[in-house]
């Protein structure tokens, strides 16, 4: 990267950030995947989810989801009360 001018390396150690965070969004979403279809796909898998199937998942999500934002919100509260 000495090769790039500085606004280059800039650039680029930018784009890599984004990248590596949009690689840990896909894996929280695979993991949350995993763990929501292990807790509410009792049976085998048809065409469509049964009615507490559907329910169980998307309860799972919105758990996962309300979870996720407080931490994010902890965590700037966190480095703001730092700075």
């Amino acid at each position: 990267m000495d090769k790039f001018d500085d606004a280059t390396q800039k650039e680029l150690q930018t784009f890599l950030e984004q990248e590596q965070a949009h690689s840990r969004v896909q894996t929280a979403v695979h993991k949350l995947t995993g763990i929501c279809w292990d807790k509410c796909i009792t049976g085998t898998p048809s065409t469509s989810f049964g009615r507490g199937e559907a329910a169980c998942m998307a309860n799972c999500v919105e758990r996962f989801l309300d979870t996720s934002l407080f931490m994010v919100r902890k965590v700037a509260e966190q480095r703001q009360a730092q700075q």
